[in-house]
Formats: C-alpha cells, structure tokens, sequence
C-alpha cells in the first residue's frame, strides 16, 4: 500500500513539472523548432543529469506512462490509415514505399553493420550483438512522423497529388515499421541468446505475427463496442487506453510464461496488436470520426508526458559524446532516402519536377520512432542505453530538418493554399454581394446608408440597375480569379455571398488565397458545410437558427442587440483597422477619444483582446467601437 501511495504522489508530482515543462517548451515554436523538440529539451533539463528533479529511480517507476503513450501512438497510426482516401494514389504510395523500404532499411542496415566495426561502442561488441543494432538503426531509419506531416499539410493548406502521396507513403511506412520491429525483435532475440535460425525459429515468428493479428482483430472489435458507449468522451479516452494497456500486460506475462513453462521465448508486440485495432475500426466501422476525435482530445497531454519523460531519460553526457556520430546516421539516412524516394517515384511514373523533391516530406521523425527507441533501451543489453541515446540525437535534427524542407518543397509544387495578402485602398469601403435577391438588395442599400461602396455582383443577364445610391450592378458569369480581378474584388474590404454553398466556398477560397479579404460572411445552406467555411475564418449565418439567435439575444440583451441591429439612429458600431503608424504602442488610455466612444474589444492576428486602459496598440489591429456616428467618423480619421 504504501509503495502505491508514493507512485501517487511521484505521478502527482510529475504532473506539477509537466505543467511547467509543456509551458516553457512552447517557446520553441516562436523561433520555428518542433514542440516536440522543446518537450525533448525540457524533460533533459528537469532530468536526474541536470537539475535532478526526477531521480532515475524515478524514472524506472514512471515508464507505465510511456506503455500509456505507446499505445496511443500505434491507435493513432492505424487511425491515419484510411484506405479510401488513399486509392488514387495508391500507385505511387506503393511504389515509392517499397523503394524506400529496399533501400533505406536494406542498405541502410549493411552499411551500418560495415562501420560497426570501427565504431567506438561496437567495435568489441560480438558478431550476433553488431547485427542486432544494424537492424534496429534500419528499422528506425525508415520510420516517419503522421503527425508532423499532417501538421504541416493543415498549416499550409495544402491540397494535390504531391501532398496525398506523401501523406499515404509515411502512413503506411510507419505501420510497416512497428510490424518489422516486431519481426527484427523476435529474430535479434533468437540471435542474442545464441540460437541458430532454423525452420522452427522461422515458425514461431509467423505465429507471434498471427497471434498479434487475431488479437488485434479482437481488440479492435471491443474498441468498436467502447466508441458505441453514450459515455462522456474523457470516459472513452480512459477506457481506450486502458483497454490497450492490457496488450502490454498480456504480452509481458505470456512471454515470462512461455520462458517457464514453454522453454522458448514467445513474444507478440503489443504495438502491433494495437495499430491493427485501430486499422480494423477505421476501415470497418463507423466510429472513425469519433475515434480520431477522441485521439486528438488526448494527443496534447499523451505527447507531453511522453516526450518529456524521454527527455528525462537522456544522459546529457552521453548525448554530447555521441553526437557526431548522430550527425553521421542523420546524413546516412537522408542520402538513402534521396535515393529509395526518386526510384520510387521514377518507377511509379511521377514527374521529374516532383521525383527531384519527392524526399524532402519523410525527413521528419517523432512519436513511432521515439516509442520504438524507449523499447530498444529497456532491453538490458549494456549496448542498448548508449545506442538509444545515439538514434534520439539522430530524430532530433531530423525534427529540426524536416519540417522546413517540407513546407519548401509544398510551396516548389504549388499545392499551398495561405491566406493572401489584402491590397488596403483608403477612400472608400467596398463591399462585394454575390447573388441578385430580395435580401441582397435590401442588405446593398443598408450598406449604402452607411457610405459603403456596393457591388451587386450576379450571374443572370437581364436584370436593371438597382436605383440605389454608391450600389452597382455585375455580371460575372464564372467564379475564377480572373472574373473576379474584371470587379476588382481584391480591393474589397468584405464579400457576402449568398448562393449555393459549392459557389459560395469557390468565392471564399479565391478570396482567402489571392486577396486575403477581411470579411467573408456566408450564408450557409447546409450546416454539414461549416467546418470547410469555419477554416476560411469565414462569418457564418444560417438561417435556419439565425432567426432564433437574435430573438434570444434581444431578451436577454435587447439594448445590445438594439445597438447592433442600427434600431438606435443616433448610435452604431463598427470594427476599425488601425493604419496610423505614428499611434503604433500607444495606450488606449493615451488615445484622445471622443467622449462618447467606447472600445469593446481589439483584435490581433486573429486573437480577441479585452481592451483595457493598458492595451497597447498595434498597427493592424481591428478595435470594436461603439458611440455617435459623428464620433466614429472622427476616430475612424485618426485611426486610419
């Protein structure tokens, strides 16, 4: 009892410091390096061979969390594997990955085993030991991170053939990883205790392979029954990764029992049984949605204890003593993976322009390789520490390199999809509506009365020009960037399109991507189509409950909504840019507003900012004003 209340309290603690350490290592991501890669430097730092708040005792009782982690790690890669959204591509995404497995793994094991040799922590190491770790530095050299490169594919928005392929090929080389590890562990182990690889040997491997496949069936129809449950979603979360825990308490006693009772060592990687979970339930269920919900839910605080707790396992001074030769694999591994990619895609038929950079997205390595790294080190062996240490200094610059030489070869092929830059014209406010109606009209002259320049913008021929003032009536017949350049549309400070929303999401991407438009306002027609328009940062009304929205507003705050819907003559609200450079890092309360303004609230790059007395401004920043009409005029002048 008293051994489970100090595990308590050490996790308890551990808890404390993974606040601090997940905070501090958030720093990394404003000069560009990976969180993970901050994580990593934070758990070193709070280490037994730095600052020492966690002892190396310490570390031994907390390595069931990185059980915990590991098994969120393989659900999260058998989750990524979603075939159908792979089949057109599925040619390259085979081609490119059997290269790369031939090449990167192959060769990369034998020439590791040809320097083995004359390196300084093999050398005296024996022949069965020197293959061992040939094989494991080929397994983990082929291994790749679903998460780094989704992450990067969402940043940019990317979108095409080169972006599919590579998100398919490091899917399915990651599943291929923990399946090999499983394979190379099993034979390692015969070679190690001194059996010779005979048919028998052969078998059991294909049995541990079949038992880890059937359990794994299983597995994955019992996670199909949790995502069933109507329990809250931290309830599943829980249950899921305890659920999967169980593999790793099953595969342990189950090789201690076929040690004792059995004479031979049988072991099923639990990794294994796991990704085939998850696979089973994302391709054969209809949870996956849900399920990948819920990894995402969990993703933050999994990834944290983990990366931390690893960090907190390195020997900083073995680290620094084995760095060269990290910097040798590192350059190995990119070499191979040059050469294993431009077969692939020679062979699958890809264009030069994308054979020339088809590698730059499989650089980067995270949760797989990491996970499968802390299972090479408990071995026991005297060589596996230092050789871990080794392969985390290797992952670490691949976590610096990699991401930057994706997003560059990205944006080589053209597929990024960012927000534009918007052209700021100084006179007068245009706003552009597209679709001919009663409310768009009625919208125009509103617009209007508040001296904005209005274009009415339709695709139907024979309508007259509305006899309203500053509104003007179009005719664009396609939706394409060059229509919308003919109605200078990237001068516009808000578009409102009101068409079908196929139509209204062509006019609000161009406008994201070309023209960086302000304000996008869409009037939705089907509320499965929110998260696309959401994404554009797009303002949503859907008419269905707009209706009731406001009359909820009105009850509870009817002077508010009052103010907002312009039923107050005298009074308005709008949103101004501030373009005064020479206001930029004043106060607000150093700012000489009219007496009757108010500022609600300031927006900057994207954030919403309580506005205070102390509230600096920036320029770019979009306050929220509320007072006269003649007040907002002359802040407006001030401001802009």
């Amino acid at each position: 009892m008293k051994e489970y209340l100090e595990i308590i309290l050490l996790v308890l603690g551990f808890g404390i410091l993974l606040i601090s350490s997940n905070r501090l290592a958030a720093f990394f991501t404003r000069i560009k390096l990976p969180l993970i890669t901050g994580l990593i430097i934070m758990g070193i730092l709070i280490g037994p061979y730095v600052f020492d708040f966690l002892s190396a005792e310490d570390i031994d009782r907390l390595q069931f969390i990185n059980e915990f982690a590991l098994v969120f790690i393989a659900f999260a890669a058998g989750a990524e594997l979603h075939l159908s959204e792979f089949r057109e591509r599925m040619k390259s995404i085979v081609w490119i990955t059997a290269s790369q497995f031939l090449v990167v793994f192959t060769v990369g094991s034998i020439v590791f085993y040809l320097i083995s040799g004359v390196i300084g922590f093999t050398r005296e190491l024996p022949l069965a030991a020197r293959i061992a770790i040939s094989l494991f530095t080929g397994v983990i050299s082929i291994a790749r991170s679903p998460a780094s490169t989704i992450a990067v594919i969402n940043e940019l928005r990317a979108r095409g053939p080169f972006s599919r392929t590579a998100l398919g090929v490091t899917i399915v080389i990651d599943v291929i990883t923990i399946i090999l590890f499983g394979i190379v562990f099993s034979f390692t182990n015969v070679l190690i205790e001194g059996n010779h690889f005979n048919y028998l040997v052969l078998l059991k491997l294909l049995l541990e392979l079949l038992t880890a496949f059937l359990t794994g069936l299983f597995l994955g129809k019992i996670l199909i029954w949790i995502m069933s449950l109507r329990i809250p979603l931290w309830s599943k979360i829980t249950l899921v990764l305890s659920i999967g825990f169980v593999t790793y308490l099953l595969s342990h006693y189950l090789r201690i029992f076929s040690k004792k009772k059995l004479g031979f060592d049988f072991y099923v990687e639990p990794l294994l049984i796991n990704i085939i979970a998850s696979f089973f339930l994302t391709n054969y269920s209809r949870y996956r949605r849900e399920f990948n919900t819920l990894l995402e839910k969990a993703m933050p605080y999994i990834y944290a204890a983990f990366f931390t707790l690893i960090g907190a396992s390195i020997s900083f001074e073995i680290l620094i003593r084995t760095w060269t030769l990290a910097f040798l694999l590192f350059g190995l591994r990119l070499l191979l993976l040059v050469a294993g990619s431009w077969l692939g895609g020679t062979l699958a038929g890809e264009p030069a322009r994308y054979n020339r950079i088809i590698w730059m997205p499989f650089i980067t390595q995270a949760g797989v390789s990491l996970g499968l790294i802390t299972v090479i080190m408990s071995l026991g062996f005297e060589w596996s520490y230092e050789f871990g240490m080794i392969l985390i200094g290797t992952i670490i610059l691949n976590q610096i390199a990699g991401p930057p030489l994706f997003k560059w070869a990205i944006h080589i092929v053209r597929e990024h999809h960012l927000k534009g830059q918007h052209e700021y014209v100084s006179n007068d406010h245009l706003a552009l509506i597209f679709g001919h109606e009663a409310q768009s009209l009625v919208l125009a002259r509103q617009l209007s009365e508040q001296g904005w320049m209005v274009k009415l913008v339709t695709s139907r021929e024979g309508f007259s020009n509305p006899e309203i003032s500053n509104v003007t009536l179009v005719t664009m017949q396609e939706i394409t960037k060059e229509a919308l350049d003919n109605i200078e549309a990237g001068q516009a400070e808000a578009m409102v399109t009101m068409k079908t929303d196929e139509e209204n999401y062509t006019i609000c991407e161009l406008a994201y991507e070309h023209y960086g438009t302000p304000n996008l306002v869409v009037r939705l027609n089907d509320r499965r189509n929110f998260n696309k328009f959401h994404e554009l940062g797009a303002l949503i009304v859907e008419p269905s409950t707009a209706i009731v929205s406001l009359l909820d507003h009105l009850v509870r705050a009817p002077n508010a909504t009052s103010l907002l819907l312009g039923h107050e003559e005298k009074q308005d609200t709008v949103d101004i840019v501030l373009r005064n450079r020479n206001l930029h890092g004043i106060p607000l309360r150093n700012l000489d507003l009219p007496a009757d303004i108010l500022i609600l609230s300031t927006r900057r790059r994207g954030q919403i900012i309580i506005s205070t007395g102390f509230t600096r401004l920036r320029l770019g920043d979009t306050l929220t004003v509320v007072g006269s009409k003649e007040s907002i005029e002359q802040l407006r002048l001030k401001l802009e």
